[in-house]
């Protein structure tokens, strides 16, 4: 194929017919690499040097949440205690919080006021002046209606599911792919999120807040001049369509909750992709190389005469210690007031002095990004203490901690440490080298779901490092009372079976004959078998139990080097599917390919 369109191509340009037939041929070409995505076209391809991401990008746009259908007459909702109708818009919005019914959000005071507040907006005038408190409002029949649909899908016959899933397939093959250059690739989420509520992280301020419907009007295209650009649903029209190749996003827009820009770009095992991480990971791996260079002058600036180069350092010397974020990357709009370290506040810091052979201690309390609270009590050497005296002195609650420092300040010094090198670059490098120095000391000639257990509590002591907390799980009581329910049984089976072996063991004590000693061999392997599956059971509770609220997932695909854990399945021959999902495989199939069961970070 490669050779035939190598000819075609020069002999139409030979024969002075190339810009006539050019479009013929780029069409030929875009829909062989479309079916023959390994077919590369290594002659065209090239390392950018422009700033440049690509040259030709074709997609067909997003795809569209469905529109609302209204609820059957026989699902009523009722207003103190009366069955009032609804208009489709005060509906839909109705039904968000139907559905999330039995959840805690529901109860909390900010969510109710906010949706309550949006809600209205989408009523009529009639019914503004009929609801009037939400108190009296009643869901329960739509919230039964949801959980009996939610019920039905479980229930589904088979064929209706593979129904479902060719149907889903269908709009993968057609919506969830692009070519971008000579390379059919895959796109990450190509689905708009459906309207709904608001929820956020932590104690949100705009928690219940309406996620409006977005449309086509609100959508932003990219792609190359020479594609086929999307076509918006019929009767509509994109808000734009521009050709920017000095960007990777495909689709964006604007949500109305906090003001920020979504986007639709590449899935995270893209080329791009791949190869953003990697020169991520590969910059952590040079602040390595002068981080003892770097630590030694922050403590030689918290005896400067300067006062900003002494807020500096020990900053700096929290970014490093605590992993904290650099802070003010709040999103255009946000009114959550969070913080970061060079935004703390004096009421966000408590210093207790060292008595006896106690150490100098500081109490961090504040809200970090996503509104989760991050609280710390931590021993600090004398002189950050002494520091953080001084820059207390006068100051009221409110006032900055650190009045002579931004990001922007400590950013331009970091560039002046290391090129490319930030906060982040500190968050990811802490985070990776804790986690190949708790492997090392956690990891040791146990079974495959022990040392399973010493990866995820690695993971954990970095998840906790940066802060990455969750609630636990709705359904946390309930799965933890299941799991002991069956490490019961299996104590019961392993009694049982230990029973079993002794009078085995007896009976060919007595008797000598090679049946009797088969029967002590099956009997023993029964007894090994079902103690490595209670062991199991066993490390899988205390895994769950400590997982409870930290969040390992977010640290995992963000701050850990990848290269790490594949060296550490491949050196303790741990399948790696044991470690990573088929998401997260698929991310980091470079490392996969890349690392071998030496590699250091």
């Amino acid at each position: 194929i490669k050779k035939y369109l190598l000819v075609l191509k020069w002999y139409l340009f030979i024969s002075g017919a190339f810009s006539k037939w050019l479009k013929v041929f780029i069409s030929l070409r875009r829909w062989l690499i479309f079916f023959f995505p390994d077919c590369v076209f290594r002659w065209e391809e090239e390392r950018y040097t422009d700033g440049s991401k690509w040259r030709f990008l074709e997609h067909k746009g997003p795809v569209f949440a469905p529109p609302y259908e209204p609820l059957p007459n026989k699902v009523k909702f009722y207003y103190d205690g009366k069955q009032m109708k609804l208009s489709a818009p005060a509906e839909e919005v109705a039904t968000f919080f139907a559905k999330m019914l039995d959840h805690e959000y529901t109860t909390k005071d900010i969510f109710r006021k906010n949706f309550y507040k949006d809600w209205r907006k989408e009523m009529t005038s009639e019914e503004k002046s009929i609801i009037t408190d939400l108190n009296k409002c009643d869901f329960r029949e739509m919230s039964e209606y949801f959980k009996a649909q939610s019920e039905a899908r479980k229930q589904m016959s088979k064929e209706e599911k593979q129904k479902i899933k060719e149907e889903n397939e269908r709009i993968l093959q057609e919506y969830g792919f692009c070519i971008m250059d000579n390379h059919k690739e895959r796109i990450g989420n190509f689905r708009i999120e459906p309207p709904g509520l608001f929820r956020g992280r932590g104690d949100h301020p705009k928690m219940g807040m309406l996620k409006r419907r977005i449309r086509p009007e609100d959508i932003i295209i990219n792609c190359s001049k020479d594609s086929k650009q999307p076509k918006p649903p019929p009767g509509t029209k994109w808000k734009e369509v521009r050709h920017d190749n000095k960007v990777t996003w495909l689709v964006s827009w604007t949500e109305n909750i906090q003001g920020s820009i979504k986007y639709i770009m590449l899935n995270p095992s893209s080329r791009i992709k791949g190869e953003k991480d990697w020169q991520k990971y590969e910059t952590a791996r040079r602040l390595k190389k002068c981080v003892d260079r770097i630590r030694t002058q922050y403590r030689d600036d918290w005896k400067s005469k300067e006062m900003r180069i002494r807020q500096r350092a020990v900053a700096l010397y929290f970014i490093d210690k605590l992993a904290l974020r650099a802070g003010n990357e709040k999103e255009e709009g946000e009114t959550a007031d969070t913080v970061g370290c060079c935004s703390l506040r004096v009421e966000h810091i408590k210093l207790y002095p060292k008595l006896d052979e106690q150490e100098y201690v500081v109490e961090f309390d504040f809200l970090g990004k996503d509104s989760i609270r991050y609280y710390n009590k931590i021993p600090v050497e004398k002189r950050v203490f002494k520091n953080l005296q001084l820059f207390l002195e006068n100051k009221q609650p409110e006032d900055d901690l650190f009045d002579r420092l931004n990001t922007s300040i400590l950013n331009k010094h970091l560039q002046e440490l290391m090129d490319g090198l930030t906060a982040k670059v500190f968050r990811t490098y802490n985070a990776s080298i804790t986690l190949q120095q708790q492997l090392k000391e956690l990891t040791s000639e146990d079974s495959i779901p022990a040392k399973i257990l010493s990866y995820n509590r690695a993971n954990r002591a970095v998840a906790i490092l940066c802060n990455h907390q969750r609630a636990p799980p709705k359904t946390f009581e309930k799965s933890m009372q299941n799991l002991q329910t069956k490490i019961d049984e299996k104590q019961k089976q392993l009694s049982a079976a230990r029973k079993q072996l002794k009078a085995a063991k007896a009976d060919h004590k007595a008797s000598h004959d090679e049946k009797s000693r088969k029967t002590v061999e099956v009997k023993r392997k029964a007894v090994q078998r079902i103690e490595e599956q209670l062991m199991k059971l066993q490390v899988q509770a205390t895994d769950r139990e400590e997982n409870k609220q930290i969040a390992l997932g977010t640290s995992k695909l963000n701050y850990l080097d990848p290269r790490i854990s594949v060296a550490w399945c491949k050196k303790w021959s741990i399948p790696i599917e044991k470690i990573y999902n088929k998401t997260q495989r698929e991310k980091f199939a470079w490392a996969i390919d890349m690392a071998e069961k030496d590699y250091e970070f």
